[in-house]
């Protein structure tokens, strides 16, 4: 059975509105996606497998991304906070936790979720490692942490680079980066138009949303890890070359309590190749 996306606006109390996009059927278990660097609501994954699954799939542009109000100084925690706004106003206000997947740079706010209480259980697939941990960090060359570094030192200057990239230049450095299995399946028919209307959200608003995201993800994070209550699972593919340096084994074990999956047959694109495998772990079945 074919279920259209349905989209929704939420409006806050500050006057700012939220705008997302649901996939799958409405009277099944709501699974909240948080999705990477420069990437809005058309963003999503496993859409085929949602209905055999039970999952409807919750994607948001986070605030000055695609239709959502920008937010002055927004933080890792108050985009979180967002995000609850934002199922509250998709599922109703008496909605509980929910299943949250997080991919690449968006781990940051599947973490502040999950730190929030608002997450049942969080499955971070391929997350963007933080580069300014001290054990991440000496595992770099410096090249690799040069922004991070920048961001870190001095935030303004850090976005006044990254406020000359394009969603070109983003999707050249995304393939240009990967396995090519990974380059394969980006550029692939099936993939490649929905990873190119996700681009155009996250490039909207003249970049601010990507801006404001790729700051907070390059600095510390500042988040307790060890207080993280929920289950947890970090996903990664063996063939990943551009997430983690050591493939989520420091992240890993920062976080009580949760467990590494590791994918031989997958690279970065285990999100979309595994869409199954990581529905199934959202639901703990």
């Amino acid at each position: 059975m074919e279920h259209h996306p349905q989209q929704h606006r939420v409006t806050l109390s500050d006057g700012r509105v939220l705008a997302g996009t649901t996939w799958g059927p409405v009277d099944r278990q709501p699974v909240l996606f948080v999705a990477g660097a420069a990437t809005g609501k058309s963003m999503a994954f496993g859409e085929e497998a949602l209905g055999d699954i039970g999952v409807r799939l919750i994607t948001m542009d986070r605030p000055g991304i695609g239709d959502s109000s920008p937010a002055d100084a927004r933080t890792i925690e108050s985009t979180a906070s967002d995000y609850r706004a934002y199922v509250a106003g998709v599922l109703g206000a008496n909605a509980g936790p929910i299943p949250v997947v997080a991919n690449s740079q968006g781990a940051i706010f599947g973490l502040a979720l999950a730190l929030a209480g608002a997450a049942e259980r969080l499955v971070l697939v391929s997350p963007a490692d933080e580069l300014q941990h001290p054990d991440v960090h000496a595992l770099l060359p410096a090249e690799a942490t040069g922004l991070s570094d920048l961001a870190e030192a001095n935030p303004g200057e850090a976005a006044a680079v990254l406020a000359g990239f394009s969603a070109q230049a983003m999707e050249e450095m995304v393939l240009g980066g990967s396995h090519e299995s990974d380059r394969a399946f980006y550029s692939s028919p099936d993939f490649l138009p929905q990873y190119r209307a996700a681009l155009a959200e996250g490039f909207a608003n003249g970049g601010v949303g990507y801006v404001r995201d790729t700051v907070l993800a390059m600095r510390a994070w500042g988040l307790p890890l060890d207080r993280i209550a929920c289950p947890v699972q970090v996903w990664f593919g063996t063939h990943d070359l551009s997430h983690s340096p050591d493939h989520g084994e420091i992240l890993t074990a920062r976080i009580p309590d949760a467990t590494r999956e590791m994918r031989e047959d997958a690279g970065g694109a285990l999100l979309w190749t595994h869409a199954r495998e990581v529905l199934a772990a959202a639901l703990a079945r």
